[in-house]
């Protein structure tokens, strides 16, 4: 049975901001029941142990995030929330709480979509929730993944009061990894470039090309459907459907089987993948 690092299962395609990062989902929004959650967390669980809470939209946005948690719990999953921010103050509890949240990530980029909000008071919150995760013994990741550039760091929107920020709470020196940058225990900070999502509108960009997409991830999104990586916001490559299939026959169908095969030589089969911003930097 295949293995794989992550599962991205998306636990609802709805956000509370419009980021111009995004590249949002015109897929008809709602959420997965705990009851839908189960069903496709546990055909996941025999290939992974690490899921992911989200594909599209913001997952502290779900009503019944706690019973959702707790299902991925009680299944042995250890979990990643990737989150925008302007929820923690009201999810700090349950998150720290939770035995199954492993990490959040709070991509801090995300204020730019949040019209009319303080800087100050949005670092407030995301600052405390790191604090108080890390209390708990979860890890915090802060991203900024918004650079044109190695070179531009504090060049972008709201990037350099942002550090400034990040400077007076965890005083420097960091520990610099290739990976990240250790602010405190447990609390990090990513650096990372701006992409263009992948969409069938895009230039095609030719068939050279690799991905770890079928290899290390896959994405289920909020109707069942299995797609090769978390960047597929549309479902425009679908690979079967969990409600109706195991994970084991998807990733073994015609389709899957080819696009693996096709990275193996360095090929990109799928228009979409030809079209992704991301995938080039694997050239």
């Amino acid at each position: 049975m295949k293995q794989l690092k992550k599962v991205y299962l998306e636990i609802t395609n709805r956000c509370n901001l419009s980021c111009s990062f995004c590249a949002g989902t015109k897929r008809t929004q709602g959420f997965l029941t705990p009851e839908q959650f189960w069903t496709l967390a546990e055909k996941i669980r025999p290939h992974t142990e690490y899921l992911y809470l989200h594909l599209m939209g913001e997952p502290l946005l779900h009503p019944q995030l706690g019973e959702i948690l707790d299902c991925a719990g009680q299944q042995g999953f250890q979990v990643m929330i990737t989150t925008n921010g302007t929820l923690l103050s009201r999810r700090q509890e349950l998150l720290c709480a939770s035995p199954a949240v492993r990490r959040v990530s709070i991509s801090v980029h995300s204020f730019e979509g949040n019209e009319g909000g303080c800087l100050e008071d949005y670092l407030d919150q995301c600052v405390s929730f790191a604090r108080a995760a890390a209390g708990a013994g979860k890890r915090c990741v802060l991203r900024l993944w918004n650079l044109d550039g190695e070179n531009t760091r504090g060049a972008n929107g709201q990037n350099s009061a942002i550090l400034e920020r990040l400077t007076r709470e965890f005083p420097q020196p960091w520990q610099v990894n290739p990976r990240g940058t250790t602010l405190a225990d447990r609390i990090y900070l990513e650096w990372g470039e701006r992409f263009d999502w992948p969409d069938l509108s895009a230039p095609d960009g030719g068939e050279e090309g690799f991905c770890m997409g079928l290899r290390d991830q896959v994405g289920v999104l909020l109707d069942g459907t299995v797609v090769p990586c978390c960047l597929d916001h549309e479902g425009d490559i679908p690979l079967g459907n969990l409600y109706r299939q195991t994970l084991e026959e998807i990733l073994n169908g015609p389709r899957a089987r080819e696009i693996y095969d096709g990275f193996s030589r360095r090929r990109a089969v799928e228009e979409l993948c030809r079209r992704c911003g991301y995938a080039r930097r694997f050239r």
